[in-house]
Protein backbone atom coordinates (compact mmCIF):
# COMPACT_ATOMS: atom_id res chain seq x y z
CA UNK A 1 0.00 0.00 0.00
CA UNK A 2 1.36 3.34 -1.09
CA UNK A 3 1.83 6.05 1.77
CA UNK A 4 -1.03 8.36 2.50
CA UNK A 5 0.68 12.04 1.61
CA UNK A 6 -1.11 15.33 2.83
CA UNK A 7 -4.57 15.66 1.17
CA UNK A 8 -5.15 12.16 2.34
CA UNK A 9 -8.09 11.19 4.08
CA UNK A 10 -8.13 9.52 7.34
CA UNK A 11 -10.80 7.64 9.25
CA UNK A 12 -10.99 7.67 12.84
CA UNK A 13 -13.53 4.90 14.58
CA UNK A 14 -14.68 6.77 17.61
CA UNK A 15 -15.78 10.08 18.63
CA UNK A 16 -14.35 10.72 21.60
CA UNK A 17 -11.32 12.91 23.29
CA UNK A 18 -8.40 10.46 21.28
CA UNK A 19 -10.49 11.52 18.25
CA UNK A 20 -10.55 14.39 18.81
CA UNK A 21 -7.23 14.72 19.15
CA UNK A 22 -5.97 12.21 16.27
CA UNK A 23 -7.97 14.63 14.28
CA UNK A 24 -6.31 17.84 15.48
CA UNK A 25 -2.26 16.15 14.69
CA UNK A 26 -4.04 14.90 11.18
CA UNK A 27 -4.96 18.06 10.46
CA UNK A 28 -1.44 19.40 11.51
CA UNK A 29 -0.16 16.73 8.14
CA UNK A 30 -2.66 18.01 5.94
CA UNK A 31 -4.85 15.27 6.30
CA UNK A 32 -8.99 15.54 6.70
CA UNK A 33 -10.38 13.21 9.34
CA UNK A 34 -13.82 11.60 8.53
CA UNK A 35 -14.91 10.47 12.27
CA UNK A 36 -17.69 7.43 12.34
CA UNK A 37 -19.14 7.64 15.57
CA UNK A 38 -23.24 6.58 16.99
CA UNK A 39 -23.54 10.07 19.08
CA UNK A 40 -24.31 13.62 17.37
CA UNK A 41 -22.48 16.14 17.82
CA UNK A 42 -19.10 14.29 19.22
CA UNK A 43 -16.49 16.22 20.53
CA UNK A 44 -14.01 14.99 17.69
CA UNK A 45 -16.35 15.21 15.11
CA UNK A 46 -16.64 19.11 15.17
CA UNK A 47 -12.73 19.04 14.60
CA UNK A 48 -12.99 16.86 11.73
CA UNK A 49 -13.91 17.42 7.87
CA UNK A 50 -16.31 15.19 7.83
CA UNK A 51 -18.32 12.50 10.03
CA UNK A 52 -20.81 9.62 9.73
CA UNK A 53 -23.01 8.38 12.09
CA UNK A 54 -24.46 4.98 12.62
CA UNK A 55 -23.99 2.15 14.81
CA UNK A 56 -20.33 0.55 14.86
CA UNK A 57 -22.08 -2.59 12.98
CA UNK A 58 -24.27 -0.98 10.42
CA UNK A 59 -22.58 -2.60 7.63
CA UNK A 60 -23.96 -0.27 5.08
CA UNK A 61 -22.70 3.06 6.87
CA UNK A 62 -19.14 0.81 7.14
CA UNK A 63 -18.86 0.65 3.47
CA UNK A 64 -19.78 4.47 3.05
CA UNK A 65 -16.82 5.04 5.67
CA UNK A 66 -14.83 2.98 3.72
CA UNK A 67 -15.49 4.61 0.77
CA UNK A 68 -14.80 7.81 1.87
CA UNK A 69 -11.40 7.60 3.84
CA UNK A 70 -7.98 6.08 2.48
CA UNK A 71 -6.84 4.72 5.33
CA UNK A 72 -8.45 3.97 8.81
CA UNK A 73 -7.85 3.66 12.53
CA UNK A 74 -10.06 3.53 15.93
CA UNK A 75 -9.65 5.78 19.55
CA UNK A 76 -11.64 2.98 21.67
CA UNK A 77 -11.63 -0.43 21.96
CA UNK A 78 -14.83 -1.32 22.31
CA UNK A 79 -15.54 -0.90 18.50
CA UNK A 80 -16.74 -4.51 17.57
CA UNK A 81 -13.67 -6.39 15.54
CA UNK A 82 -16.12 -7.32 12.95
CA UNK A 83 -16.78 -3.83 11.99
CA UNK A 84 -12.62 -3.52 10.98
CA UNK A 85 -13.33 -6.87 8.49
CA UNK A 86 -16.33 -5.53 7.42
CA UNK A 87 -13.98 -2.02 6.90
CA UNK A 88 -10.93 -4.10 4.62
CA UNK A 89 -12.92 -6.08 2.88
CA UNK A 90 -14.50 -2.61 1.44
CA UNK A 91 -11.16 -2.24 0.15
CA UNK A 92 -9.78 0.33 3.00
CA UNK A 93 -6.52 -0.49 4.98
CA UNK A 94 -7.35 -0.40 8.41
CA UNK A 95 -4.31 0.38 11.49
CA UNK A 96 -4.09 -1.29 13.88
CA UNK A 97 -5.18 -4.42 12.57
CA UNK A 98 -8.20 -6.63 13.84
CA UNK A 99 -6.55 -8.93 15.70
CA UNK A 100 -4.90 -6.73 18.36
CA UNK A 101 -8.49 -4.75 19.13
CA UNK A 102 -9.79 -8.53 19.48
CA UNK A 103 -7.46 -9.44 21.77
CA UNK A 104 -7.17 -6.57 23.88
CA UNK A 105 -11.15 -6.48 24.16
CA UNK A 106 -11.36 -9.65 26.59
CA UNK A 107 -9.11 -9.70 29.68
CA UNK A 108 -8.98 -13.20 29.56
CA UNK A 109 -7.34 -13.41 25.85
CA UNK A 110 -5.25 -10.76 26.48
CA UNK A 111 -3.52 -12.03 29.31
CA UNK A 112 -3.47 -15.82 27.49
CA UNK A 113 -1.70 -13.84 25.02
CA UNK A 114 0.60 -12.11 26.65
CA UNK A 115 1.32 -15.28 28.73
CA UNK A 116 2.10 -17.11 25.39
CA UNK A 117 4.61 -14.11 24.37
CA UNK A 118 6.72 -14.28 27.76
CA UNK A 119 5.23 -10.68 29.68
CA UNK A 120 3.94 -11.54 32.50
CA UNK A 121 0.93 -10.76 34.00
CA UNK A 122 -0.37 -10.78 37.22
CA UNK A 123 -1.77 -14.11 38.60
CA UNK A 124 -5.29 -14.95 37.45
CA UNK A 125 -7.99 -17.57 36.96
CA UNK A 126 -11.19 -17.49 34.09
CA UNK A 127 -14.60 -16.77 36.65
CA UNK A 128 -17.55 -17.98 34.49
CA UNK A 129 -20.11 -17.85 38.04
CA UNK A 130 -19.98 -17.10 41.22
CA UNK A 131 -19.43 -20.52 42.58
CA UNK A 132 -16.22 -19.96 41.33
CA UNK A 133 -14.92 -17.08 42.83
CA UNK A 134 -13.53 -18.47 46.04
CA UNK A 135 -11.56 -21.41 45.08
CA UNK A 136 -10.18 -19.43 42.76
CA UNK A 137 -9.35 -16.74 45.28
CA UNK A 138 -8.05 -19.37 47.46
CA UNK A 139 -5.35 -20.44 45.11
CA UNK A 140 -4.40 -16.79 44.45
CA UNK A 141 -3.57 -16.32 47.55
CA UNK A 142 -6.93 -14.70 49.38
CA UNK A 143 -6.60 -11.47 48.06
CA UNK A 144 -8.14 -9.98 44.43
CA UNK A 145 -9.78 -7.93 41.72
CA UNK A 146 -12.41 -9.56 40.44
CA UNK A 147 -13.34 -7.24 36.64
CA UNK A 148 -15.32 -8.27 33.85
CA UNK A 149 -13.82 -9.80 30.86
CA UNK A 150 -15.27 -7.19 28.30
CA UNK A 151 -15.92 -3.50 28.37
CA UNK A 152 -14.97 -2.35 31.73
CA UNK A 153 -12.22 0.50 31.71
CA UNK A 154 -11.27 3.60 34.59
CA UNK A 155 -12.62 1.08 37.23
CA UNK A 156 -15.88 0.30 36.07
CA UNK A 157 -16.92 -3.58 36.06
CA UNK A 158 -14.34 -4.44 39.09
CA UNK A 159 -14.99 -5.57 42.43
CA UNK A 160 -12.01 -6.09 44.98
CA UNK A 161 -11.97 -9.38 47.22
CA UNK A 162 -10.85 -11.04 49.79
CA UNK A 163 -11.95 -14.41 51.91
CA UNK A 164 -14.43 -12.53 53.72
CA UNK A 165 -16.01 -11.04 50.64
CA UNK A 166 -19.82 -12.04 49.29
CA UNK A 167 -19.23 -13.80 46.04
CA UNK A 168 -23.04 -13.43 45.15
CA UNK A 169 -22.92 -9.47 45.69
CA UNK A 170 -19.48 -9.15 43.90
CA UNK A 171 -20.30 -11.24 40.67
CA UNK A 172 -23.68 -8.76 40.47
CA UNK A 173 -21.20 -5.76 40.93
CA UNK A 174 -19.77 -6.45 37.69
CA UNK A 175 -22.79 -7.21 35.87
CA UNK A 176 -22.83 -10.79 36.42
CA UNK A 177 -21.03 -11.31 33.23
CA UNK A 178 -17.70 -13.68 32.04
CA UNK A 179 -15.00 -12.55 34.22
CA UNK A 180 -11.28 -13.04 35.59
CA UNK A 181 -10.04 -12.84 39.08
CA UNK A 182 -6.48 -11.06 39.11
CA UNK A 183 -4.33 -12.00 41.96
CA UNK A 184 -3.71 -8.53 44.53
CA UNK A 185 -0.44 -7.65 43.82
CA UNK A 186 1.66 -5.12 46.13
CA UNK A 187 3.73 -3.13 44.05
CA UNK A 188 6.10 -0.05 44.73
CA UNK A 189 4.17 1.94 41.45
CA UNK A 190 2.63 1.87 38.03
CA UNK A 191 4.74 2.43 34.41
CA UNK A 192 3.73 2.37 31.08
CA UNK A 193 5.41 1.75 27.95
CA UNK A 194 4.39 3.93 24.77
CA UNK A 195 5.45 2.12 21.46
CA UNK A 196 4.83 3.40 18.23
CA UNK A 197 5.56 0.74 14.97
CA UNK A 198 5.26 1.40 11.61
CA UNK A 199 4.04 -0.16 8.51
CA UNK A 200 7.34 -1.52 7.77
CA UNK A 201 8.54 -2.61 11.73
CA UNK A 202 9.78 0.52 12.47
CA UNK A 203 10.05 0.87 16.41
CA UNK A 204 10.30 4.32 18.07
CA UNK A 205 9.84 4.42 22.27
CA UNK A 206 8.79 7.33 24.55
CA UNK A 207 10.02 7.62 27.78
CA UNK A 208 8.56 5.65 30.57
CA UNK A 209 6.04 7.68 32.98
CA UNK A 210 5.15 6.88 36.09
CA UNK A 211 1.44 6.75 36.73
CA UNK A 212 -0.63 7.25 39.89
CA UNK A 213 -4.50 6.52 39.65
CA UNK A 214 -7.28 7.17 42.39
CA UNK A 215 -10.51 4.95 41.86
CA UNK A 216 -9.38 3.20 39.04
CA UNK A 217 -8.81 6.42 37.03
CA UNK A 218 -5.53 7.68 36.13
CA UNK A 219 -4.95 10.91 37.94
CA UNK A 220 -1.32 11.82 36.58
CA UNK A 221 1.43 10.77 34.92
CA UNK A 222 5.58 12.19 35.68
CA UNK A 223 8.50 11.88 34.07
CA UNK A 224 10.65 11.55 34.97
CA UNK A 225 9.57 8.10 36.47
CA UNK A 226 11.14 6.97 39.57
CA UNK A 227 13.14 3.85 38.68
CA UNK A 228 16.19 2.74 37.57
CA UNK A 229 17.57 2.94 33.79
CA UNK A 230 17.52 -1.07 33.93
CA UNK A 231 13.97 -0.91 34.56
CA UNK A 232 12.82 0.82 31.40
CA UNK A 233 14.92 -0.82 29.13
CA UNK A 234 13.14 -3.95 29.98
CA UNK A 235 9.70 -2.61 30.08
CA UNK A 236 10.69 -1.29 26.42
CA UNK A 237 11.90 -4.70 25.39
CA UNK A 238 8.44 -6.21 26.66
CA UNK A 239 6.76 -3.31 24.83
CA UNK A 240 8.73 -4.24 21.80
CA UNK A 241 7.76 -7.38 21.90
CA UNK A 242 4.27 -6.78 22.58
CA UNK A 243 4.11 -4.71 18.99
CA UNK A 244 6.23 -7.45 16.95
CA UNK A 245 4.10 -10.03 18.23
CA UNK A 246 0.85 -8.54 17.27
CA UNK A 247 2.69 -6.91 13.89
CA UNK A 248 1.25 -3.82 15.11
CA UNK A 249 0.87 -0.37 13.08
CA UNK A 250 0.20 2.95 15.08
CA UNK A 251 0.75 3.65 18.69
CA UNK A 252 -0.23 1.53 21.96
CA UNK A 253 0.80 1.15 25.52
CA UNK A 254 1.45 -1.03 27.77
CA UNK A 255 0.62 -0.84 31.50
CA UNK A 256 3.02 -2.24 34.23
CA UNK A 257 3.31 -2.90 37.62
CA UNK A 258 6.84 -2.31 39.15
CA UNK A 259 7.41 -4.94 42.14
CA UNK A 260 9.64 -4.16 45.11
CA UNK A 261 12.33 -6.04 43.64
CA UNK A 262 12.37 -4.34 40.50
CA UNK A 263 10.71 -6.84 38.22
CA UNK A 264 7.46 -6.41 36.17
CA UNK A 265 3.96 -7.90 35.67
CA UNK A 266 2.17 -6.47 32.67
CA UNK A 267 -1.40 -5.43 33.83
CA UNK A 268 -3.02 -4.44 30.43
CA UNK A 269 -2.52 -3.16 26.73
CA UNK A 270 -4.61 -0.96 24.82
CA UNK A 271 -4.23 -0.54 21.19
CA UNK A 272 -4.33 2.66 20.73
CA UNK A 273 -3.26 6.30 21.76
CA UNK A 274 -3.22 6.57 25.73
CA UNK A 275 -4.13 9.06 28.49
CA UNK A 276 -0.32 8.14 29.98
CA UNK A 277 1.09 9.78 26.67
CA UNK A 278 -1.00 12.89 26.57
CA UNK A 279 2.34 14.69 28.41
CA UNK A 280 4.33 13.41 24.65
CA UNK A 281 2.30 16.62 23.05
CA UNK A 282 4.77 19.37 25.40
CA UNK A 283 7.30 17.56 26.29
CA UNK A 284 8.43 15.82 22.68
CA UNK A 285 8.82 17.53 18.84
CA UNK A 286 6.55 14.65 17.99
CA UNK A 287 3.82 13.66 20.71
CA UNK A 288 1.92 10.70 20.51
CA UNK A 289 -1.17 11.61 17.94
CA UNK A 290 0.82 12.91 15.17
CA UNK A 291 3.43 10.12 15.25
CA UNK A 292 0.27 7.45 15.61
CA UNK A 293 -0.79 9.39 12.27
CA UNK A 294 2.06 8.66 11.02
CA UNK A 295 2.37 5.43 11.36
CA UNK A 296 -0.78 4.55 9.90
CA UNK A 297 -0.04 6.92 7.07
CA UNK A 298 2.85 4.93 5.72
CA UNK A 299 5.06 7.88 6.94
CA UNK A 300 8.88 7.04 8.51
CA UNK A 301 8.23 7.89 12.82
CA UNK A 302 9.30 10.91 14.37
CA UNK A 303 11.92 11.56 17.08
CA UNK A 304 10.46 10.67 20.96
CA UNK A 305 12.99 12.58 22.67
CA UNK A 306 12.40 13.70 25.54
CA UNK A 307 13.25 17.11 26.58
CA UNK A 308 11.58 18.51 29.81
CA UNK A 309 10.41 16.79 32.84
CA UNK A 310 6.67 17.06 32.58
CA UNK A 311 3.45 16.03 34.76
CA UNK A 312 0.10 15.36 33.36
CA UNK A 313 -2.85 15.82 35.51
CA UNK A 314 -6.34 14.41 33.84
CA UNK A 315 -8.98 16.77 34.45
CA UNK A 316 -11.81 14.65 36.03
CA UNK A 317 -15.67 16.65 35.90
CA UNK A 318 -16.57 19.61 36.08
CA UNK A 319 -14.88 20.67 39.00
CA UNK A 320 -11.68 20.02 37.52
CA UNK A 321 -12.34 21.76 34.48
CA UNK A 322 -13.39 25.18 36.61
CA UNK A 323 -9.67 25.99 37.54
CA UNK A 324 -8.25 25.68 33.38
CA UNK A 325 -7.97 29.47 33.86
CA UNK A 326 -5.87 28.95 37.68
CA UNK A 327 -3.99 25.98 35.77
CA UNK A 328 -3.16 28.47 32.88
CA UNK A 329 -1.83 31.20 35.25
CA UNK A 330 0.33 28.95 37.01
CA UNK A 331 2.10 28.10 33.49
CA UNK A 332 0.19 25.09 32.67
CA UNK A 333 -1.33 23.90 28.96
CA UNK A 334 -4.73 22.81 29.76
CA UNK A 335 -6.20 21.23 26.59
CA UNK A 336 -10.13 20.80 27.05
CA UNK A 337 -12.10 17.97 25.01
CA UNK A 338 -15.49 20.16 24.95
CA UNK A 339 -17.67 17.04 25.39
CA UNK A 340 -21.17 17.83 25.89
CA UNK A 341 -22.13 17.60 29.43
CA UNK A 342 -19.54 17.11 32.37
CA UNK A 343 -20.20 15.08 35.53
CA UNK A 344 -17.53 14.03 38.31
CA UNK A 345 -15.47 11.81 37.40
CA UNK A 346 -15.49 12.20 33.66
CA UNK A 347 -12.51 12.55 31.51
CA UNK A 348 -12.80 16.08 30.05
CA UNK A 349 -9.53 17.28 29.38
CA UNK A 350 -5.82 17.10 30.92
CA UNK A 351 -3.38 19.65 31.23
CA UNK A 352 0.45 19.67 31.23
CA UNK A 353 3.07 21.05 33.01
CA UNK A 354 7.03 21.69 33.12
CA UNK A 355 7.63 20.87 36.97
CA UNK A 356 11.78 20.77 38.08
Amino acid sequence: MSKIAPGGVIGILGGGQLGRMLSLAAARMGLDVVIFNPKIDSCAARVSADEIIAEYDDVDALKEFAQKCDVVTFEFENIPAASLDVIEAAGTPVYPRSNALGCSQDRLKEKEFLNSIDINPAPFARIDGPEDILPALEKLGGKGVLKARREGYDGKGQARLDLSSDPIAAWEKIGKVPAVLEAFISFEREISVLVARSRDGQIALYDTPENDHAGGILKSSTLPANVSEQTKEVAGDLGRKLAQSLDYVGVLALELFVLKDGSLLANEFAPRVHNTGHWTEDACLLGQFEQHIRAVCGWPLGPTQRFVDIRMDNLLGDSDIALWETRAKDGEAPRIYAKRGGGEGRKLGHSNKVWR
